[in-house]
């Protein structure tokens, strides 16, 4: 799920519209991308503004999902939604189970590989992206860290990443610091 904007999580947004009769198309960031619909309160940015936003009808379209907006009702409407973030408020996101996070969570964690020569930091992590097979740390080097390098290191616990703790802001990871 990208980005946190000031107490909220973007789930998803309104692309385009769809049809004539004030559908639009929606992107949501969700798993499934269905979920983008429960959350008690939408939001939705236009601007620096944010505002509630409510769907009357939705379906799956194609990859996508398309829903309508009371009161859009036709294409013009739609428009003028177009590009539309969708939020929600952080505190609607379900408890996770234990050794679970939010990739929000994980964002600007140091993460550190053990060598022969003890700890040594290889930068923090700028955002997380899914492939089919597992999730993917990018993590970007800082002033501090072993090397300038950019390192993208699959998110597999046990196996490359041995620990994470949120509280210190740290995650180790088991990585060959060459690679």
């Amino acid at each position: 799920m990208p980005g946190e904007c000031v107490g909220r999580v973007l789930v998803g947004k309104i692309t385009a519209p769809f049809g004539v009769k004030g559908w639009v198309k929606i992107h949501s960031f969700t798993d499934p991308a269905s979920n983008i619909f429960t959350y008690r309160q939408l939001l939705s940015q236009r601007g620096n503004d944010w505002q509630p936003i409510e769907f009357d009808a939705s379906r799956p379209h194609g990859k996508g999902l398309v829903a309508h907006v009371p009161g859009c009702d036709d294409r013009n409407a739609a428009a003028l939604l177009s590009q539309s973030k969708l939020a929600v408020s952080a505190d609607e996101l379900p408890p996770l189970q234990e050794d679970d996070y939010y990739w929000r969570d994980l964002e600007g964690l140091a993460v550190y590989v053990v060598t022969a020569g003890g700890r040594r930091l290889l930068g923090q992590i700028a955002h997380m992206f899914a492939t089919g097979a597992n999730d993917v740390m990018v993590v970007e080097s800082t002033d501090e860290s072993m090397d300038g390098r950019q390192r993208l290191i699959p998110w597999v616990p046990g196996q490359y990443v041995l620990e994470v703790d949120a509280a210190a802001g740290t995650v180790l990871v088991d990585w060959d610091p060459d690679f």
